[in-house]
């Protein structure tokens, strides 16, 4: 998928909301156990009742991983179906990968390829030739780890060396990759004081905004320094809205804390 097309739904939608898929088998509803394949249904119940406002969804992959060949199986069911039927939405493997070029090379086939997400999420540590098989794909989009949003992104992120914090380090130094104009940012709600300094210099980047809601981000706050001219970011809510209920009214549990949260961005978006 393309960046303007992204930014298209964007604006047809009012929306620029992301929801991460993060299923835990043990807070999903109980009646769900019951069925063949509980995640997927699970993820399929909030897909089809959260679509209309939302432009993204971001499965974790470790809570696939974590459930063996039957999360992994769950995983490339929930993307076939968006894929499928919601072609417009913007599908993320939140992986973060990275590693030697030709491992890097692998896990860009794994999740470009054979389970054709849009973007995976890549960890930059070990720099240019880890992210590049990446950043090959033309048509894909990668999604660099700058500043996250747990508390131990002050252990390294924000360190300097020299005049700059690592995290500025990542971002100038990935502009002069190859296909640099098809990365995002991960840059976190918690971190809502940094976004003037990241957008000096990725001004024209969209960044992935996580740690809204149940982590403590503001919306307004990420929106006030983040927000450019094509809107530039997207908001992932996980926990938030997914488990919004725990009973059988789930989906519609999901629906209700999806389009509030699309109307908080309506509103911003109408004044920007």
């Amino acid at each position: 998928m393309k960046i303007s097309e992204l930014v298209a739904q964007i604006r047809k939608k009012k929306s620029f909301l992301c929801v991460g898929l993060d299923v835990d088998m043990d807070k999903i509803p109980a009646h769900l156990l019951q069925t063949e394949d509980p995640i997927f249904e699970f993820n399929k119940a909030i897909i089809d009742a959260t679509h209309d406002y939302v432009v993204s969804y971001k499965p974790n992959t470790a809570f696939y991983e974590a459930q063996g060949i039957k999360g992994w199986q769950a995983l490339a069911k929930t993307i076939a179906y968006l894929n499928t039927n919601h072609p417009e939405i913007f599908t993320i493997a939140d992986a973060k990968r990275g590693d030697i070029g030709n491992t890097s090379g692998m896990y860009a086939k794994a999740f470009f390829e054979d389970l054709a997400f849009d973007s995976v999420t890549v960890a930059p540590y070990m720099g240019k030739d880890s992210v590049e098989p990446f950043l090959a794909y033309k048509d894909k989009i990668t999604i660099l780890l700058a500043l996250t949003s747990n508390p131990g992104a002050f252990d390294f992120q924000t360190l300097k060396t020299g005049e700059d914090e690592v995290y500025k380090k990542v971002l100038e130094t990935s502009k002069k990759w190859q296909n640099a104009k098809n990365l995002m940012y991960v840059a976190g709600a918690t971190k809502a004081e940094y976004f003037k300094e990241i957008r000096d210099i990725v001004p024209d980047s969209f960044l992935l905004v996580p740690g809204v809601g149940a982590q403590g981000g503001s919306l307004s706050e990420v929106c006030k320094f983040g927000l450019n001219k094509n809107i530039g970011l997207l908001i992932n809510s996980s926990r938030g809205v997914i488990y919004a209920s725990d009973g059988l009214d789930f989906a519609e549990a999901a629906r209700k804390e999806a389009h509030k949260l699309q109307k908080e961005m309506e509103v911003i978006l109408s004044v920007n």
